[in-house]
């Protein structure tokens, strides 16, 4: 197998061992709750409707155990004990409104908004588990709701992945970051490459980013070529203009064409001109969370 080993964190750096500890699957935030109802005992709900301001999406979810225990956030710890008493006392499905508007006059939302969350003690175990499996084989997943529900479907999307490749301290920043937010990231760099030649790596899927944080221009070529023709939805290099007017007279002449061109972000990042490898850190993988973000309010067939 010649393809290029995902550089451990520890061996580019001393101080990876004071990292913060993250789960090794990278279960995305937004899918924790659906990974809990495929034990069986764990009840789900589902915002499917909000009225006024809140600040999670419409299909926010959340897990609760039989011992009260929750996975997932609704962003409102006394809206997630509220559900978890609740539904205790359920035996079917049953869609109930909560703040504004509610007959529960001693419960309201710091927002003032309302909400109507489907309370669902028995999930479909199986199609839960169906659901986790398309996530994990980085596929967009659905899940019927009960029909109390006004959403017929929740719909998911694969967890923010992300390849980066580089060298120095910008990586190091980066992976560090990444690891404490729970994001799934491999780091390449040029000790697990060879000049002038792509990664071999598999086609990067729709939600993964590209990024590469390289001093040495010479290695990002052919890279960054191999990324175009995959299907990551963020291509990003750092460099300066000089930089970037070199690399871009090079891939032209590598034959990528003006779309692929378009595709590849530089400069990258959130933040003009920055000027430490934490700040760049901060700024990359904050402008790859807001493309990923807005990933998930496309619409698509399924809810």
């Amino acid at each position: 197998d010649t393809r290029p080993r995902p550089r451990c964190h520890a061996e580019m750096s001393t101080l990876a061992a004071h990292r913060p500890r993250v789960a090794d699957n990278h279960v995305d935030s937004d899918h924790a709750a659906l990974a809990a109802a495929c034990e069986d005992g764990v009840a789900l709900c589902t915002v499917a409707g909000i009225d006024g301001s809140f600040s999670r999406r419409q299909g926010a979810q959340l897990a609760v155990y039989p011992d009260g225990r929750t996975a997932g956030s609704l962003a409102d710890r006394c809206l997630d004990r509220q559900l978890a008493a609740d539904i205790r006392e359920l035996r079917e499905p049953v869609l109930r409104r909560y703040g504004r508007g509610s007959d529960l006059i001693d419960f309201r939302l710091p927002c003032g908004g309302g909400l109507d969350i489907v309370l669902d003690p028995a999930p479909d175990r199986e199609a839960c588990r169906r659901a986790m499996r398309d996530l994990e084989q980085r596929r967009i997943a659905t899940l019927a709701l009960p029909q109390v529900s006004p959403l017929s479907k929740r719909c998911y999307v694969p967890a923010l992945a992300i390849r980066a490749f580089g060298e120095g301290a910008e990586l190091e920043m980066l992976a560090r970051l990444a690891d404490a937010m729970n994001i799934g990231i491999e780091t390449f760099t040029p000790d697990d490459l060879t000049l002038g030649r792509a990664s071999g790596l598999p086609p990067a899927d729709p939600w993964t980013a590209a990024v590469f944080l390289f001093h040495d221009h010479e290695w990002e070529l052919a890279l960054i070529e191999e990324a175009l023709e995959g299907g990551a939805f963020y291509i990003g290099a750092q460099g300066g203009e000089n930089a970037r007017v070199g690399r871009t007279v090079d891939l032209l002449a590598r034959g990528v064409d003006e779309g692929g061109l378009a595709r590849l972000r530089s400069p990258v990042g959130l933040i003009p001109s920055c000027k430490t490898p934490e700040a760049l850190a901060l700024s990359v993988l904050s402008e790859i969370v807001g493309e990923y973000e807005a990933l998930k309010d496309q619409p698509r067939d399924g809810g």
